[in-house]
């Protein structure tokens, strides 16, 4: 899976060169539950489930957010003693350590809230549990394995009185905030296409050849859970390998729909895409061509819109000529908006917010933009996790709740559904299927091995 992604160290170059940079690990749609059962001046009880360096790191930012580390789970005791290693003390030493998580839940009376970092694949039959047990849940993105899943589980947290959170954290910063009211407020005018570039899509079918020992003390079986079962091999799935397999990760646009498209999909009002063209055969790209676009209908007033996910391919040259007029041959990867007055880029994460509207010379911070300085501030600031741990004490809601993220994860895995079938779609986003294309089901609906289920 190509993953052309430039490194974190040059994002936070290029954030700083370009607007002095809001803080990367920091998320409009103001729905998400309201805690029921932790006071506000309480510690908030917390489990993580799945040790992973996603988790570890999401972890500590909810520790230092007032968080109260008590249990750790994963398969693999390896990971959970890096976590307690990463949380160090008192949560670290004291934390109990789970290997499934049936036990956990079976123990949870004393957990408020619980942090999901596994492998995709893990990610709504462990939600479900805990949501059913009135555990409030953080939940890294995508928020499900299939679009199916994503549906269920938006529709759970519509009917659970627990507060929920996607880990998708450009959500909170103050470019995805000021560039959703600048969009709304109509300063670029019409919009009727956004590239995004520097994700690759395509992820392996099946499994990898030969077999390697199972390291000791690690439950392989559970690892893989209710996907397909296939023998271990060191360093090709875990950890992290996983998201280069349909089985587990879906690849890199999966990884990154709930970024890329978090803020189309917030200051455009996006439904879901009726068509959803895939440029690609047999693993490869048509030269010239996005690898997937997602088209849009109109939405009242506003025009159809086009997503160019460019994939292995570059945006036309006029389309990142702003760019190149900052960055020369250095132009980072991530996302244009263009419209009839102007565009915005941002990076893949949401932060980074540059705009440039006719007649200006160069694209200039978004933040400190003389041209829409009296755009109102209609939305709030905040840091995404203290937003999570404030909303399960009772003080407001999340803004990445499982209603949103869930909506950006069915229009994300929507492209894999074409990827995975090869094909061209024509997609009914409220019956999650594809009319000219009824087989392609199997990938809408996850069959599972259930003997690790609830």
């Amino acid at each position: 899976m190509k993953r052309n992604v430039y490194s974190r160290r040059r994002f936070f170059e290029v954030s700083s060169v370009a607007m002095g940079a809001a803080a990367f690990s920091r998320p409009l749609i103001l729905t998400g539950g309201e805690a029921a059962s932790t006071a506000a001046n309480s510690k908030l009880n917390l489990a993580l489930v799945g040790c992973g360096g996603q988790g570890r790191g999401v972890m500590r930012n909810l520790l230092s957010c007032g968080a109260n580390l008590v249990a750790l789970c994963d398969p693999d005791p390896e990971m959970i003693a890096k976590a307690r290693s990463d949380a160090g003390s008192p949560g670290g030493e004291t934390a109990k350590a789970y290997e499934d998580y049936r036990r956990l839940l079976d123990e949870s009376k004393n957990i408020d809230a619980v942090l999901v970092a596994t492998p995709d694949h893990w990610h709504s039959h462990i939600c479900k549990a805990f949501m059913k047990a009135g555990k409030h849940i953080y939940c890294e993105k995508p928020l499900t394995h299939s679009v199916a899943e994503a549906r269920e589980i938006r529709e759970l947290s519509r009917t659970c009185n627990v507060v929920t959170q996607m880990g998708n954290q450009g959500s909170a910063s103050e470019s995805l905030r000021r560039c959703t009211e600048v969009i709304k407020a109509g300063a670029l005018g019409q919009i009727r296409e956004i590239y995004e570039w520097g994700i690759g899509v395509t992820a392996s079918e099946g499994k990898a050849e030969g077999e390697d020992p199972v390291p000791a003390g690690f439950n392989w079986d559970l690892w893989v859970g209710p996907s397909a079962m296939r023998p271990y091999k060191k360093e090709v799935y875990h950890p992290f390998r996983w998201r280069g397999w349909f089985d587990f990760g879906n690849g890199g646009m999966a990884d990154f729909c709930c970024h890329s498209l978090n803020l189309p999909m917030r200051a455009l009002d996006l439904g879901y895409p009726n068509r959803i063209v895939i440029n690609m055969q047999d693993g490869k790209q048509t030269p010239g061509k996005a690898a997937v676009e997602y088209h849009f209908p109109e939405r009242g007033n506003l025009p159809p819109v086009v997503i160019h996910w460019q994939g292995d391919g570059t945006p036309p040259v006029e389309v990142i000529q702003p760019m190149v007029d900052i960055y020369k041959e250095n132009v980072p990867s991530g996302v244009m908006i263009l419209g009839e007055k102007g565009c915005i880029y941002t990076s893949h994460w949401n932060n980074g917010g540059l705009i440039r509207l006719q007649g200006e010379p160069r694209l200039k911070d978004i933040s400190h933009h003389e041209a829409t300085e009296n755009i109102p501030k209609t939305l709030p600031r905040n840091d995404h996790f203290k937003e999570f741990v404030d909303a399960c004490r009772g003080e407001g809601k999340t803004f990445s709740d499982f209603d949103t993220g869930g909506k950006l994860t069915e229009i994300g895995l929507a492209g894999v559904v074409g990827l995975r079938a090869g094909k061209t779609l024509d997609w009914d986003g409220e019956k999650m299927e594809a009319t000219n294309a009824p087989e392609t089901s199997r990938f809408v609906h996850t069959e599972y091995r259930k003997q690790w289920l609830i």
